[in-house]
């Protein structure tokens, strides 16, 4: 959509031309005023010259002007001269010599042009001092050095790039919701006669990516009424009170255009709890909420203005700006499920050519968590894709290839790895992988791989087989197996001096999921359904910390569950990988060989002893020791992807 502000200030291009048009109009004067009087025609002689023709009886004709002497000689010549000081004796001169003589009037100075020549330095002036002040006003933005207090909400128009409901998929809950405001401004008969009143405000409130700001476009193309927007840091500034007067502003610019939306995104850049500073009442943030809270719900009524935000941290937000009679409502958009992912898709699919094989249930089924903004970017990855293989249609293989650039990272193909790091990550994504298929509450395995991606060396990709809205503790106890499974491999084939760095971030994950199961979820039998750490908002709403409550002996029955939970999970996996020791060489082995395989692979080469693919080996792979591991040559350059830890 094009934006515009709601009193149109015209081209700028026009205000230049006029600029400009004006200092050539200046010059032209000046030279017009400098150039005006004519200056005296003929050839030039000297004066002494002059008299000498005079007495010669050379001369025919002369006219004299004050400061000036011009004439023709009797063969017709055209001359002019200065005369040098008072000379009496010239028209004695002239009569003795038959020279017809005559007078010359000063020229007259152009009055107009006189008045303009005195006023033009300070017209200058005054020009330069308005075209400076009329930069700063650019840079202070709405309103400028001269009007700090001006609202910068701009109203949208429908002229170019409308998006309307249609455009909007995969959250249905969260559109019903904004489509009855919007029946709302079009028919408010229909509501009142009811008894129902207009909502005061509507907060949109979900994940980053969701379509927040699409659903207010959306509303915009909708509406048919003014719709202004305007972003929650544009009301603060270093001045104190030049918030409030914006709040004022905007208000009264939404009263003039009546019935009317106003969208304020990210409002929690203003609209945070009050109270967080060091006591001081002259805080500019909490002035600029005060005034935003009046203008919503005070003594005087804003009739027939709707105030949308949209936030995803409702969390921070103060409890006087949630209350009904300002957002009356709340509306949720959430992350889509398959089935709104598969609408998504459908919506971006349309821009982009396809070929036959792509089916988007089979893309949505294989995003679980992404947002509309991910999904968007994953069809745009394709796009690219295909476009940089020359072409003309988008595949399956360029989706999946995009799928996994967005969720592993860009293979990293100038990374040379050594021989025994190869052979380490093998059997370290091998150990991930082995204990996760013995693990049942686990995720499905969706590739495994040990080239390079992102800040992986390689990883085992785990896809849930349908959207996951909660975790239980079987769930999360085969998460701490399969975390731990590959530092568990590396102990087992390389021994306990040989452990690597690699599980520094399976490490992490566990430690962190370990700390959650004990301190916030309540799965721990010693300590019981206990809430022992919350989040809190940090220093003067700086970001947030983790609080415990509990005292120093709780804290060391926390950290001794904690250990707990990551030993027996460590303990599982290696009973796993020990009885198992030869599926672990096999899986490494085919890991070094093809670098990549998917789930199914994985499977079938456990069960049959080779990865189904066309050019691969038929028959069972002699299991072999780990010294015997045969690797690529040396210098072989690999790309990767890297995951989750597990």
């Amino acid at each position: 959509m094009n934006e515009n502000d709601p009193q149109p200030t015209g081209n700028p291009w026009l205000k230049s031309l006029m600029i400009w048009g004006g200092i050539f109009l200046g010059l032209l004067l000046v030279v017009s005023m400098f150039g005006d009087r004519a200056a005296p025609t003929g050839t030039p002689i000297a004066y002494s010259d002059f008299r000498d023709k005079v007495a010669e009886g050379s001369v025919r004709e002369v006219q004299i002007a004050p400061d000036s002497i011009s004439g023709t000689l009797k063969n017709d010549q055209a001359f002019s001269t200065i005369p040098v000081g008072s000379d009496p004796g010239l028209m004695t001169l002239l009569a003795e010599n038959d020279v017809k003589y005559e007078g010359k009037a000063p020229d007259e100075p152009n009055l107009l042009l006189y008045i303009l020549a005195q006023s033009l330095p300070f017209l200058l002036i005054l020009g330069i001092a308005f075209f400076a002040l009329r930069q700063v006003q650019k840079g202070g933005g709405a309103g400028g050095a001269m009007g700090f207090g001006k609202s910068k909400a701009k109203m949208l128009t429908e002229k170019q790039g409308r998006v309307t409901f249609n455009d909007v998929a995969g959250i249905d809950e969260a559109r019903e919701e904004l489509e009855e405001i919007v029946e709302f401004l079009k028919d408010p008969s229909r509501f009142s006669k009811l008894g129902g009143q207009i909502p005061k405000g509507a907060l949109l409130v979900g994940s980053p990516g969701t379509g927040k700001t699409l659903l207010a476009r959306a509303i915009a193309g909708e509406a048919g009424v003014p719709f202004f927007t305007i972003s929650g840091s544009d009301f603060v500034e270093m001045f104190v009170g030049v918030g409030a007067s914006r709040v004022r502003d905007m208000f009264e610019q939404a009263k003039k255009n009546a019935p009317c939306i106003v969208f304020i995104d990210e409002i929690d850049a203003v609209g945070r709890h009050r109270g967080h500073g060091l006591g001081n009442s002259n805080d500019e943030r909490e002035q600029t909420l005060n005034q935003l809270l009046v203008e919503m719900d005070g003594f005087e009524a804003n009739e027939g203005i709707i105030i949308i935000a949209a936030t995803n941290r409702p969390d921070v937000l103060d409890p006087a700006l949630l209350r009904p009679g300002r957002f009356d409502r709340q509306v949720v958009v959430p992350v889509p499920d398959i089935d709104g992912r598969e609408k998504i898709l459908a919506v971006h699919m349309k821009k982009v050519p396809l070929a036959p094989d792509v089916n988007s249930r089979t893309i949505a089924r294989g995003t679980p968590g992404f947002s509309g903004a991910d999904l968007a970017n994953l069809v745009n990855e394709a796009a690219l894709l295909a476009a940089r293989r020359n072409k003309r249609l988008v595949a399956m293989q360029e989706f999946e290839d995009a799928k996994d650039k967005v969720m592993m990272g860009t293979e990293r193909r100038s990374m040379v790895m050594t021989d025994d790091e190869k052979k380490m990550t093998a059997y370290h994504e091998a150990g991930h992988a082995l204990v996760s298929l013995n693990e049942e509450a686990s995720d499905p395995i969706h590739k495994a791989t040990i080239i390079p991606r992102g800040r992986a060396l390689g990883m085992v990709m785990r896809l849930p087989e349908r959207d996951n809205y909660s975790y239980h503790r079987d769930k999360m106890h085969a998460n701490l197996s399969v975390a731990m499974g590959g530092r568990v491999a590396e102990e087992i084939i390389f021994g306990h001096s040989k452990v690597s760095s690699g599980a520094s971030s399976d490490i992490q994950y566990a430690t962190d999921l370990a700390r959650n199961m004990v301190t916030r979820w309540g799965m721990s039998d010693k300590l019981g359904p206990l809430q022992y750490e919350a989040s809190q908002e940090g220093y003067l709403g700086m970001g947030q910390t983790s609080r415990t409550m509990a005292s120093d002996e709780t804290n060391k029955l926390i950290d001794a569950e904690i250990r707990k939970l990551v030993d027996d999970a460590h303990a599982r996996a290696t009973d796993i990988l020990k009885t198992q020791e030869d599926k672990l060489h096999l899986l490494a082995q085919a890991m070094l060989e093809y670098e990549t395989l998917s789930g199914d692979e994985i499977i079938h080469l456990l069960e049959s002893g080779d990865i189904g693919r066309p050019d691969a080996p038929k028959g069972p792979t002699r299991p072999v020791s780990a010294g015997s591991i045969g690797v690529p040559k040396a210098g072989r350059k690999f790309g990767g992807t890297a995951p989750q830890g597990a």
